[in-house]
């Protein structure tokens, strides 16, 4: 670790954070940045201005950082990821520079509440779902443990919808997050690299070697926005860059002075519509062909970055492995590696082998999905329109690649065939997974399961060709945000009986397991438990006027909405459940709130035909006055703020995904760290939960991968399911019939006819066992002891799921980067 007078001579006075320090700041930003007068100041004023005056402190810190890495010359990490949820950035910004306690009291010595300005702040939400809240941990693990890490992404102008529900039904509206500026960002208009599409490629000689130039085609412009990123407890801050689309003109000067004043501005407003969106609906070639043009254009702005930094620190470019080490979350970035090869071959001119080893040598991918219609594929014809060049360079990227396989499986055509990264019986695509996994030198999987399914099945072949290049890291997420910020009254009791030292090591949580049979301590986790509850219960109420009884079990389902979650299984025993209180069947269920919450994807059918069934159910459940023990909520629009509301609120957790099909999930962790019992399937990192928090601790139901496997080869029959088992018949004529939806009987007839004659997730196969392990939930929730030293144990042995292990593992194994920073 340095000191900070060896970073450089120049001391800029690093501003103070005690709370007189930051009073005068938050009143200066007040005045001389925002423009208002203390007097008339509106609440979002002094958020703004708060904003401001940590800003400042976070600015210094970055500089720093970058000082300290340029100095030592060291190896930096780049993460592209086309996903950042990061949620709202003030409280995590005080609570990571550690003077949250003296901000509120600087504010409350000005007759202003921290409390009541911070919900004001726009969630940053510029991603979907775990893959987009897995890079935010990682980047604030990375500034945390003094690695040097820089993400990249877009800069949506709107992030992921802001999801209503209107006669039960998801409606999307935009979600306009910088409508209020954002105090956060530094643009950077002098951080600006051309970004090219369409056109044409020439081919012409160099001292007799092919050379090849992109031209014509359109050109937009990728500006940058700078988001510095604080580690914890730490003088430690990295950068996240963002990057938005700017046309190379504002408007054509000729048209404007001719009067045609709309088309004057086209080309502005067609090139700024790449950064627009949060994934624009793909189930139109238009939507599909600007998907495209958003992933390039981010990776190619990167990319670009990143050369130009690598020069300017004086660094040669076949040096790029030694300082270099780009991670690609999921296929969406897999574009990079054309990308970085064009650059290198077309650009710098050096040779097709020694470009394409330095191209390996610098990425690694994330894979996150076991599905293979999940995985991204391009349409040839689509890349040789927009990306010329690109697909040249893939073409050859292939002709080399399936060179060397026929080279290690001599005759064998069909494994030629299925590791072509051009797939030509579908129409001929391009596998962007493939060209993920041939131009990188580590692959790895997200959980235990997963990375053995990789290598079993999806990628089997690969793994054949090259054994070493597979590994597996099983995700995490930060203790910083998910308990330490979300369940202050739970962190406090841990800190109380065990010192800080958790939020940086969370193995230490550990040292509570002698607690849990400690009556005082469990009965102190138990009040801490239902303060929660009842902070949830008035969510609920503020927003769906649906009051719930914290003294209810709260069941909880948060995640984006998909078959392969089967919130559908989660339904259907809520029409079990009360089936058999109408029938007088249900004196030993304890009484139960289900609470679902996430969002469908726009051109998604099926899941958003599901959120419309969860909300009918609910409208029928809770208005039966024979129904005392059970109601069902759908709170709409999750987002990180909601998560951290519901989640230290929850008594079970479900984690139901249809084994093989969750790459690793973090909901999960999230909620057994905060003391919620986990209901699951063995999928995902469930597995390594089970192991961890011990089987007697968890509510484990339904069939494993293995299973599922051979029930889908020998044939499996839903119907058969169906016909013998009456509970389950009985939930499923209810909703083919109309029971919940008597306006429109015949709403979810193709659903259930779906799961009668397809079932691709085996809902109905897993169902007996589901119900069956509910009742093991009920019969352990009678006893309110039991069930709390459980609960307690599930948070003292959720260390390994920290993302520090995450990132160290990745550090160590995958990009080759050590500590380089100072506490």
């Amino acid at each position: 670790m340095k000191t900070l007078e060896m970073v450089h001579e120049y001391d800029p006075r690093p501003l103070p954070c005690d709370k007189d320090s930051l009073k005068e700041s938050i009143r200066d930003a007040l005045i001389h940045i925002v423009g208002k007068d203390p007097l008339t100041a509106t609440p979002r004023d002094w958020l703004h201005a708060v904003s401001f005056a940590v800003r400042e402190r976070i600015i210094e810190r970055r500089m720093y950082t970058k000082r300290l890495f340029d100095q030592e010359q060291v190896k930096r990490v780049y993460y592209l990821s086309m996903e950042y949820l990061i949620g709202r950035m003030l409280v995590n910004s005080l609570m990571n520079l550690g003077f949250y306690e003296a901000c509120c009291e600087a504010l409350e010595e000005m007759g202003v509440s921290l409390h009541e300005i911070i919900d004001m702040e726009s969630d940053a939400a510029l991603g979907n779902g775990g893959l987009g809240r897995l890079a935010a941990c990682i980047l604030d693990s990375m500034a945390s443990q003094c690695l040097p890490g820089y993400g990249y992404g877009i800069r949506y102008e709107f992030g992921m919808f802001h999801q209503g529900i209107e006669n039960g039904e998801q409606v999307e509206h935009p979600d306009n997050w910088l409508r209020y500026g954002n105090p956060w960002e530094f643009p950077r208009p002098e951080k600006i690299f051309p970004v090219h599409f369409y056109g044409y490629v020439v081919e012409h000689r160099e001292r007799g070697q092919p050379r090849y130039h992109w031209e014509d085609g359109e050109e937009v412009i990728a500006m940058a926005y700078d988001y510095p990123t604080p580690g914890f407890g730490n003088k430690n801050a990295n950068n996240l860059r963002l990057w938005a689309a700017k046309a190379t003109r504002d408007f054509d000067l000729d048209y404007f002075n001719e009067g045609d004043y709309i088309r004057a501005v086209r080309e502005k407003i067609e090139s700024e519509t790449i950064s627009m969106v949060l994934y624009p609906n793909d189930a139109t070639a238009i939507g599909r062909e600007l998907r495209l043009k958003q992933e390039y254009f981010f990776v190619s702005a990167s990319i670009q970055d990143i050369l130009h930094r690598h020069a300017e620190l004086g660094y040669p470019i076949e040096s790029l492995p030694d300082k270099v080490a780009i991670q690609l979350n999921d296929t969406h970035p897999a574009i990079a590696i054309a990308e970085l090869m064009r650059l290198l071959v077309d650009s710098h001119q050096l040779p097709w082998q020694k470009a394409w080893e330095l191209t390996r040598g610098v990425f690694s991918y994330t894979n996150h999905t076991l599905m293979p219609e999940a995985l991204e594929t391009w349409p040839v014809t689509l890349m040789e329109r927009v990306l010329p060049r690109h697909m040249q360079i893939i073409y050859d990227i292939n002709f080399h690649f399936l060179n060397e396989v026929r080279h290690n499986f001599p005759g064998d055509n069909d494994i030629v065939r299925r590791l072509s990264i051009i797939d030509e019986n579908h129409g001929r695509q391009v596998r962007m997974a493939h060209l993920a996994v041939v131009g990188s030198h580590m692959v790895n999987g997200v959980a235990a399961l997963h990375t053995e399914l990789l290598k079993k099945h999806l990628f089997n072949d690969f793994y054949r060709l090259w054994p070493d290049r597979f590994v597996n890291i099983t995700n995490g997420i930060t203790p910083r945000l998910w308990l330490n910020q979300a369940n202050p009254a739970l962190a406090d009791l841990i800190t109380r009986h065990i010192g800080n030292n958790w939020t940086m090591d969370l193995e230490q949580l550990r040292r509570l397991e002698p607690l849990v049979d400690n009556r005082d301590f469990r009965r102190e986790f138990q009040q801490v438990k239902r303060r929660n509850k009842e902070r949830l219960a008035e969510l609920v109420k503020r927003q769906m006027d649906i009051t719930i009884s914290p003294d209810a079990l709260f069941d909880i389902q948060i995640k984006r909405i998909h078959e392969y979650k089967r919130q559908l299984l989660n339904v259907l025993h809520v029409i079990t459940f009360y089936n058999r209180i109408r029938e007088g069947r249900a004196e030993e269920q304890v009484s139960r709130v289900t609470l679902f919450a996430g969002k469908a994807a726009p051109s998604y059918t099926r899941a958003k035909q599901i959120i419309r069934l969860i909300n009918d159910v609910a409208d029928v459940v809770n208005h039966d006055p024979m129904n005392p023990k059970q109601q069902v909520v759908f709170l709409p629009n999750y987002d990180v703020s909601t998560a951290a509301v519901i989640i230290p609120a929850a008594d079970l957790s479900e984690q139901i995904s249809t084994a093989g099909t969750e790459a690793s999930g973090t909901g999960n962790m999230k909620l057994a760290l905060n003391g919620a019992m986990t209901i699951g399937t063995l999928d995902g990192a469930n597995i390594e939960i089970r192991e961890a928090v011990g089987e007697e601790n968890i509510f484990i139901f339904g069939m494993n991968a293995e299973e599922v496997e051979r029930l889908k080869r020998e044939g499996y029959r839903p119907r058969d399911f169906y016909e013998s088992n009456d509970e389950l018949r009985r939930a499923l004529d209810m909703i083919r019939d109309g029971f919940f939806s008597p306006q429109e009987p015949g709403r979810y007839r193709d659903l259930v006819n779906n799961l009668l004659t397809e079932d691709q997730y085996m809902v109905l196969a897993d169902y007996a066992d589901y119900v069956r392990a509910h009742e093991a939930v009920d019969a352990l929730y009678r006893d309110p002891e039991a069930w709390m030293r459980k609960a307690m144990l599930n948070t003292a042995r959720m260390g390994y799921f920290s993302i520090d292990r995450t990132v160290m593992q990745y550090a160590q194994e995958v990009w080759g980067i050590s500590p380089e920073g100072w506490v």
